[in-house]
Parts: structure tokens; C-alpha cells; sequence
């Protein structure tokens, strides 16, 4: 098995919040390669100072915060999967980076904006990887799972593609925000299969949404909810919730309120437990602040 690949973000303040969150990827114990990607950003207002009379710091920060984590779990043969989800990261950082305005006020028109700007953002990418996959043979077909989520003062917005997932983790349960694209998952929802049927169904790695793939026309899935003091954000590929089952993901968050320790042992268990799959997660947790914030976006979950 090879070391998870981490990355802890430092700790920052996003009023009423702050923000202690921990990333990793693994290869698992049966796959040659890792294909999964995972991305946690700050996101700052900076001033770069070229000249002037006072003594100061030539960069210059301001009091504003956002944070953008990000799980991406690549599909196809020949490496294909690691470079769509590789690009998928690459241009969800980009639109962060050059194209999201991201410190305005979260008004609730703005807050429409917001989802409607990462809807389009992941449709680009898209359009993006499937246009790349049609000049390279080896890379045809490529597509990957994109779960991420923005954070801002009070909010959370959570954007989603395919099979990887988002969870809540307050007041001691664990709350599944996103649906699986898969079609055993369209098969519960519609009555159709047992939900204790799906670990063994021979279909239940089909997915039915993917950024990439034969052709362009992701629907990227959206959710709005507005934070408490001591929630846990959990972001992982299929490879975590393949090998763990609810109890045991909520078990880690509860004995373990640090994020790095939490992540860490995340991914040991599922390795523990076969390690079938490339296995990603992102752990988050928003404490409280004492800097208070108003206006909001977003519904109570």
C-alpha cells in the first residue's frame, strides 16, 4: 500500500467560523494506479503592493474568506481517468481562480448566481474533456465523478457529479447530501430495488452522470444549506463508502474531531476492509468564531 497523499489547509477564519480541514488520496490494495484527485483552496482578497511612502507588507490581505474542497474520481483505461480528473480539478481552479466572484455579498439573488456560475463551470469542463478526448485515441471515453463544495460565512454550497459524495456530520449523525448518478441508485429511488440488494448488484458501478465521457450534457446537481457551530463536512470518492458503511464513517468523525486524524483514519479502515478502489476523502470542520456575520444563502437542512 502506498502512504496517502495528503495536505492539511491551515487553519482560517471565515466569520462565524473557523475553518480546520485535511485532505488525502490513496491508491487502495487492488488498483495499479490512482486515478482520484482531490483539491482544498483558501480563498483570499490580496493586495500586492508595488510602491509607496509607509512601511507596510508588500502583500496586502483582507479579512474575507472562502474555502473551495473538491473530490474528483477519473474513469477510462490507459490513465485516462487520472487526466480527466486531473483537468477537472485544473479548470474548477481556474474558474475559481479568474472567473468566480466569490466575496460579493451573499444576497439571495447572488446566491442563485453562485450555484448557477459552478453549474456552468462544470458544463465547461465538460465540453472541455470530452472535446480533449476526441483528439487522443488513448483517452477517448475519459470521464470523472466531480463533488465539491464553496464555503462562505454561514453557507455551503455543494455542486455534483456521479457516484463520489458530500455528507453532513452534526450532532452525532451523518447526513448523505448528495445522490448517487449510478443505476442502481435511480433503481432505489424508484422502488425498484432493495436498498440492502445494492452492495451486490452487478451494475451498481454504472454511472449515469459524469463530467467527460462519450459525449458532452453533464447535469450537475446543486445543494444550498446554511452551517452550525461544530458541523463536519465529509467529501469522498466511492472507494471510502464502497469498503465503510454510515456507522463506521460516523464512528471516525465522532472519536476523532481533527481533521487530519480523522481523514487518516478514514482511509486506513477502508484499506483494512479490502482497500478495493482508489480511496479520497476530504474532512472539514467549521468551529465557532468569535466574529459574527449576517445575510445568508441557502436552506435549513
Amino acid at each position: 500500500m502506498d502512504e496517502p497523499n495528503g495536505t492539511a489547509s491551515s487553519d482560517s477564519r471565515s466569520a462565524p467560523f473557523v475553518v480546520r480541514s485535511y485532505g488525502a488520496t490513496d491508491r487502495g490494495l487492488k488498483r495499479p494506479t490512482n486515478e482520484d484527485q482531490f483539491l482544498i483552496a483558501d480563498l483570499t482578497k490580496a493586495m500586492r503592493v508595488r510602491q509607496t511612502s509607509l512601511e507596510e507588507p508588500g502583500a496586502r490581505f483582507g479579512e474575507q474568506h472562502g474555502h473551495l474542497f473538491l473530490v474528483a474520481d477519473g474513469m477510462g483505461g490507459h490513465h485516462a481517468g487520472e487526466h480527466a480528473s486531473a483537468m477537472a480539478v485544473t479548470l474548477i481552479e481556474q474558474f475559481a481562480l479568474n472567473t468566480f466572484r466569490w466575496f460579493m455579498p451573499l444576497t439571495a439573488v447572488h446566491a442563485d448566481n453562485v450555484v448557477t456560475d459552478f453549474q456552468e463551470a462544470v458544463e465547461r469542463a465538460d465540453a472541455t474533456i470530452v472535446e480533449a478526448a476526441t483528439k487522443s485515441p488513448d483517452l477517448r471515453g475519459m470521464g470523472t465523478t466531480l463533488t465539491l463544495a464553496f464555503h462562505y460565512e454561514a453557507e455551503l454550497l455543494v455542486i455534483h457529479v456521479g457516484d463520489s459524495r458530500a455528507y453532513l456530520f452534526r450532532d452525532n449523525t451523518l447526513r448523505q447530501l448528495t445522490r448517487d448518478h449510478t443505476v442502481v441508485a435511480e433503481l432505489v429511488r424508484r422502488g425498484e430495488l432493495d436498498l440492502a440488494e445494492v452492495r451486490q448488484h452487478r451494475l451498481r458501478h454504472i454511472i449515469t452522470n459524469v463530467v467527460g465521457g462519450t459525449e458532452s450534457g453533464v447535469q450537475a446537481e446543486a445543494h444550498t444549506l446554511k452551517l452550525h457551530v461544530d458541523d463536519e463536512l465529509l467529501l469522498c470518492s466511492d472507494g471510502l463508502t464502497e469498503m465503510l458503511s454510515n456507522a463506521e464513517i460516523s464512528e471516525v468523525l465522532r472519536g476523532e474531531p481533527n481533521p487530519e486524524a480523522a481523514c487518516t483514519r478514514l482511509i486506513s479502515l477502508a484499506n483494512e476492509c479490502g482497500g478495493q478502489d482508489n480511496i479520497t476523502a476530504i474532512v472539514a470542520r467549521f468551529s465557532a468564531s468569535p466574529a459574527t456575520t449576517g445575510n445568508a444563502f441557502g436552506n435549513e437542512p
